[in-house]
């Protein structure tokens, strides 16, 4: 016997990626996360090439991760793909001591993350056409 199917939580038209333990704070990791937020998969992973953030080489890589899961395991459209999500969460804590004055010491917390993008092929919409800029004359005339 073996074990039952895991049931799939995600659409039909998402893929996901999940990096554990990345050796920063959740608070600086939400900050990268959240400039590639409802952001197209192309656009956001260059603005994460170009960041200036150490950890953005990171999410960079499990973007990536995501949009290839995206086109091999479920046939998606990689120009079509959007970051649907890009949630972060709290790890480990490792507790470390400073040495301080006087034969003192305090205590450093080291923060671990998780993070995890989720990618979704964007639905086609039909575009909208807008009324031209005339004047109201042009408008009653048609």
């Amino acid at each position: 016997m073996s074990k039952p199917k895991h049931i799939r939580t995600l659409a039909d038209t998402e893929a996901q990626a999940i990096a554990r333990n990345i050796r920063v704070s959740p608070q600086k990791l939400n900050l990268v996360a959240a400039m590639i937020r409802n952001q197209p998969a192309d656009k956001a992973i260059a603005a994460l090439t170009f960041s200036r953030r150490r950890i953005a080489q990171q999410v960079k890589k499990t973007l990536e991760s995501a949009v290839a899961n995206a086109e091999n395991n479920h046939q998606l459209d990689v120009d079509q793909l959007v970051v649907k999500t890009a949630e972060v969460g709290k790890s480990i804590v490792m507790k470390r001591f400073h040495a301080r004055g006087r034969g003192r010491s305090s205590q450093v917390q080291k923060f671990f993350s998780h993070l995890k993008i989720v990618v979704a092929e964007r639905a086609e919409a039909p575009e909208e056409t807008k009324p031209s800029r005339g004047t109201n004359k042009e408008q009653k005339a048609a």
